[in-house]
C-alpha cells in the first residue's frame, strides 16, 4: 500500500459529486466565508472572493454574491479581512513541544498552524511501534502526517536507547497511507541498510527528511545523493542557497534552540529567485515559546519583518510544503476539491487569526480554541520511567586514570596516564548555535584520585543515565555552555534515545535531579543544595504532559526562571539539555555507553593521555577560540 499519503482526507464519491453540484449553484452550500481578500496561492494575487463550502471540502471560490444561500447555509461576513490556507509545519518533533497532541492542537491551531508534519522518534525510542502510533492520531482538528522514524536507537552500536525497531517494521509502514516522509537520518550514515530504506521511501513516493546538520562540501553532497530531498539545518543565506541549488526543499527552521529565519533571509536579493523552494519548520520548540512567540505564524512575521513579499510569505508557509510534501490535493491552497482548512486574518503582516474553519467547521477565533482536548492517553504511556533503585554518586565517578565499567563489547580504550599534580586532561565539548558542539580538551582538578567539575571556567560534568532497563548505566562526560554557578539541572527527554540527562556543578546535586526524575516520573528539574527548585512534570513516555497546556507553560517558565537564578544564561536550557548527548551532530555525542566521536562514529576516552607531544585529544580543530582559553599552548600549535 502507497499513493496519496491520509487518503480518508479526500472526498469520497458523494462528496465529490455533492461539492460539483454546490459549485454548479445547483445545491446550497453549507458554508460561505463572504467578500474577503482570499489570496490565490498559485498567482500570489488577493482577490475580494467569496469562498464556498460543501462538508469537509471547498467546492469554488467566486465572485462576491455569486452563489445563493440555502436555509441551512452559514455564512461568515470576511469584508475588509483577508482568507489564506491554514499553515503546514513541515518538519516537528510533538514530544518536544513537551505537550500531547491534543493539546498542541488547542494551543496553536487558534494560531493557524493545522497541518504537522512530525517524526515520533523520542517515543519511537521510548516505547518502539506502539510509542509511534500514539503520536499519530488525535481526535481535535490537528493533521498529523507521519514523519516514519528511520532507526530506533539511532545507532544500536553506540546506544541502547528503550525500544528497538526492526527494519522491516520502518520499510512496511512507509507503505502505510499515514506516513508522508521518511524521517531525519543521520548524514554520516552511508551503510547498505540505510540505502535500502531510502530507495524504498522513493519507490513508495515519500520524500526523505534530511539532517544535514551544517555539513557543506562532500559530506553534504554524499548525503543528497542519498536521495535526501531536504534540510532544515542551514542557518545562512550561503548554507541555504548551497543545498537549494542541489535541489534541496528549504524547511527553514525557527526552534526553541535555533531561529535562522532573519539570517537565511538577510540577503534578500540573493536568496528572492528561491522563495518557491523554502517551507516552514518548528522542529523543537517547546509550548512556552509556542506560546509566546507561535508556531508558524512566527516564522510568517518574520520573513515579513524582514522584507519577503506577503504572499510569498505565506505561500511558504502553506502551498510550498504542500506541493513538495505531495499533500497539495489535500491542503495548501484555496482551490476546489481541497479540505476547508482557511484563517481568516485582519493585518496579514501581525499573522493573528480571528477565525480558524478547519473541515468546514469553525474550530477557533480570536486565538481560543473552540474544542476540547478528549484525547485518551494509554496508561502504560506514564510507566516509563525505570532508573536503577540505588543509583547514587559512584555512578558519576570519573577516575583520573581509568574510566567507569563499561560493558566489555561497548568499553573504549582507557587512559593510561594523568598529571601527578592533583589534575588532569579531559575531552569535552561546548555548545554553540543550539545543539552544535565543538570538541576541546580541558585541564581539570582531580580529588581523591576522582576528576572534578571546574563551574568557573564553564567545565560541568554531564551524564546520561539509563531509563528504560532499570541497571544504572551511566555514561559520562565534561560540558561548557551552561554557566551554571552551582546546582544541577535534569531532563528525561534525552535525543532521540530518551535517557535522563544532568548537568551540574557537584555529584551531590546530579543524583539529587536524577532521583527527582524518578520519583516525577520524568520531566525538567532545577536542584540546589539536594532541593527541588523548579520542575515540570511529563509523566507521558517522560516526554509529555497532557494537562492543559497553560499549566505546562507556566511550569517551563517557573523551571527556566530557576535555572536562571543558578546562573544559567542558555535561552532554553532544557531543551538544549536534551540534545548535548546527540551522537550524529559533530563533533562529540554522550549516551548512556560513553562519549562518543561523532564523525567516527566510535566512542573516545573522556580522561586523555598524555605524551610528548602533547595531549592526544580527539578535537578536529584548534582554531577555535575555546582551545587558546582551555589550553594556551594550542595557539602555538
Amino acid at each position: 500500500m502507497s499513493g496519496q499519503p491520509r487518503p480518508e482526507l479526500l472526498p469520497s464519491v458523494d462528496e465529490l459529486m455533492r461539492a460539483r453540484r454546490v459549485a454548479s449553484g445547483t445545491q446550497p452550500a453549507d458554508l460561505i466565508v463572504r467578500g474577503g481578500r482570499v489570496l490565490a496561492v498559485h498567482t500570489g494575487e488577493l482577490l475580494e472572493r467569496d469562498v464556498v463550502v460543501s462538508g469537509r471540502h471547498l467546492a469554488a471560490v467566486t465572485p462576491v454574491g455569486r452563489m445563493p444561500t440555502g436555509s441551512a447555509t452559514i455564512e461568515i461576513d470576511a469584508t475588509g479581512l483577508h482568507v489564506v490556507p491554514t499553515f503546514v509545519d513541515a518538519h516537528l518533533h510533538i514530544e518536544y513541544t513537551m505537550l500531547t497532541p491534543g493539546e498542541l492542537a488547542r494551543l496553536t491551531v487558534p494560531r493557524g498552524t493545522v497541518s504537522v508534519l512530525t517524526d515520533p522518534d523520542c517515543m519511537a525510542n521510548v516505547a518502539g511501534l506502539a510509542g509511534m502510533d500514539v503520536m499519530r492520531s488525535t481526535g481535535t482538528p490537528l493533521r498529523i502526517f507521519e514523519q516514519v522514524s528511520p532507526t530506533t536507537p539511532i545507532n544500536p552500536a553506540l546506544e541502547r536507547g528503550g525500544a528497538v525497531i526492526p527494519e522491516e517494521a520502518v520499510l512496511a509502514r512507509l507503505a502505510e497511507p499515514t506516513s508522508v516522509t521518511l524521517g531525519e537520518s543521520s548524514p554520516l550514515d552511508d551503510g547498505r541498510i540505510a540505502a535500502e530504506r531510502y530507495l524504498t521511501a522513493l519507490r513508495h513516493g515519500r520524500r526523505i527528511t534530511g539532517h544535514t546538520a551544517r555539513l557543506s562540501g562532500e559530506p553534504l553532497w554524499s548525503y543528497l545523493a542519498a536521495g535526501v530531498g531536504d534540510d532544515h539545518n542551514a542557518a545562512t543565506a550561503d548554507e541555504a542557497l548551497e543545498r537549494i541549488r542541489l535541489g534541496a526543499m528549504l524547511t527553514l527552521m525557527a526552534g526553541s534552540m535555533n531561529d535562522n529565519t532573519a539570517a537565511v533571509f538577510a540577503d534578500l536579493d540573493r536568496i528572492r529567485p528561491a522563495f518557491g523552494h523554502i517551507c516552514f519548520c518548528a522542529d523543537d520548540k517547546h509550548v512556552l515559546d509556542l506560546a509566546t512567540e507561535g508556531h508558524i505564524d512566527h516564522h510568517v512575521r518574520s520573513a515579513i519583518a524582514a522584507g519577503v513579499p506577503v504572499a510569498d510569505a505565506y505561500r511558504m508557509a502553506s502551498h510550498n510544503a504542500a506541493l513538495y510534501y505531495r499533500i497539495d490535493q489535500l491542503v495548501g491552497a484555496l482551490i476546489p476539491s481541497r479540505l476547508a482548512d482557511l484563517a481568516i486574518i485582519g493585518d496579514l503582516a501581525g499573522v493573528r487569526p480571528e477565525l480558524v474553519i478547519v473541515g468546514g467547521q469553525v474550530v477557533a477565533a480570536n486565538g481560543r480554541a473552540m474544542f476540547a482536548n478528549t484525547d485518551e492517553i494509554p496508561a502504560w504511556t506514564r510507566e516509563t520511567m525505570r532508573i536503577a533503585a540505588d543509583f547514587g554518586p559512584a555512578r558519576l565517578a570519573v577516575p583520573a586514570r581509568e574510566l567507569p565499567e563499561r560493558p566489555r563489547e561497548h568499553a573504549p580504550a582507557a587512559p593510561r596516564d594523568a598529571s601527578a599534580s592533583g589534575t588532569a586532561w579531559v575531552q569535552a565539548m561546548e555548545m554553540y548555535d543550539g545543539y552544535f558542539k565543538r570538541a576541546f580538551h580541558v585541564e581539570l582538578p582531580v580529588v581523591d584520585g576522582l576528576v572534578q567539575s571546574d563551574p568557573a571556567r564553564d567545565v560541568l560534568k554531564i551524564a546520561v543515565v539509563d531509563r528504560h532497563h532499570g541497571d544504572g548505566l551511566t555514561g559520562i562526560g565534561f560540558v561548557r555552555g551552561f554557566t551554571l554557578r552551582s546546582g544541577a539541572l535534569g531532563i528525561s527527554t534525552n535525543c532521540a534515545n530518551a535517557n535522563v540527562v544532568v548537568v551540574g556543578t557537584n555529584d551531590d546535586d546530579l543524583v539529587a535531579a536524577v532521583r527527582a526524575l524518578r520519583e516525577m516520573g520524568g520531566g525538567f528539574v532545577a536542584v540546589d543544595a539536594g532541593e527541588v527548585l523548579a520542575k515540570v512534570v511529563l509523566p507521558v513516555g517522560g516526554l509529555m504532559s497532557d494537562e492543559p497546556f497553560e499549566r505546562t507553560r507556566d511550569a517551563l517558565a517557573a523551571a527556566q526562571a530557576a535555572a536562571a537564578g543558578l546562573g544559567c544564561r542558555v535561552r532554553s536550557p532544557y531543551l538544549v539539555l536534551s540534545f548535548v548527548g546527540l551522537s550524529v551532530v559533530p563533533d562529540l555525542g554522550l549516551t548512556e555507553l560513553g562519549l562518543v566521536d561523532a564523525t567516527a562514529g566510535r566512542f573516545a576516552s573522556v580522561v586523555l593521555d598524555i605524551r610528548e607531544t602533547g595531549v592526544t585529544c580527539r578535537c578536529p580543530s584548534h582554531a577555535y577560540p575555546v582551545h587558546a582559553l582551555m589550553d594556551p599552548m594550542t595557539a602555538t600549535r
